[in-house]
């Protein structure tokens, strides 16, 4: 009889194949991950396509930049992968054919996600996007939302870095692909927010591991200091 995972199960398999602690920083990203991706593939609805793939690897990549050792941040990846049920090289690779493909034709990217009349064909993009906006109920999510944020960040990012434009833009994607745009602009604002706070915080951890640093410097530079006028002190007594 076929039973359906749970995120026990997710987790557990994930630090089956990832042993060591994640590094406290990164650990809610992961955990966050975990749980809802593990939601969305026990929904019936969810279909798997490389907007969803270019939404998950990014978001990965982006909120663990600065992951030390770098071979961990490998290996968190394809960990969380495999706990998923996903092919890691499967994923990147498709995230990697969707952000070339809009490197390649900026132009064509903004007209296409705004209006599926535009006559503009960019397979694999094309079909998914049609589909998305034919299927009924479509299940959408904060991950394929994230992916569609990729894409216009490559092919417009002036309008993206623009609050107005940026949300003019984000609505006529929702409506587009006719699943709302109300949680699209909400997830794009908590992701861009999110990305600040985890800036933040790797920074203040290099202040604290440079300002540790330093004080180890001064100390060493000291004591350095002391045992040469100690060494001085003994030879002018002994002259």
């Amino acid at each position: 009889m076929n039973t359906v995972r749970t995120v026990s199960d997710t987790k557990k398999d994930f630090y089956l194949a990832f042993p060591k602690p994640v590094n406290q920083v990164y650990r809610r990203v992961v955990d966050e991950l975990l749980v809802e991706v593990h939601l969305l593939k026990v929904n019936q609805t969810f279909v798997y396509d490389t907007i969803f793939a270019l939404g998950f690897v990014t978001t990965f990549d982006r909120f663990t930049v600065g992951y030390k050792p770098e071979t961990d941040r490998f290996a968190v990846f394809h960990a969380l992968c495999s706990a998923l049920q996903f092919d890691s090289d499967r994923i990147r690779q498709d995230a990697t054919t969707l952000s070339d493909l809009a490197t390649r034709s900026p132009q064509e990217i903004k007209p296409l996600l705004t209006s599926l009349d535009s006559g503009i064909n960019l397979e694999p993009l094309s079909g998914q996007l049609r589909a998305i906006a034919s299927k009924e109920n479509f299940k959408y999510s904060r991950l394929l939302g994230v992916g569609l944020y990729a894409l216009l960040e490559i092919s417009d990012p002036d309008d993206i870095a623009d609050n107005t434009k940026r949300e003019e833009l984000l609505k006529l994607v929702g409506e587009t692909l006719k699943f709302g745009s109300d949680r699209l602009l909400k997830d794009v604002d908590l992701y861009r927010s999110n990305l600040d706070k985890i800036e933040q915080a790797r920074q203040m951890i290099a202040d604290m591991v440079e300002a540790e640093r330093k004080k180890r410097a001064q100390k060493e530079s000291a004591s350095l200091s002391a045992a040469t006028t100690e060494a001085a002190t003994e030879n002018t007594e002994n002259t």
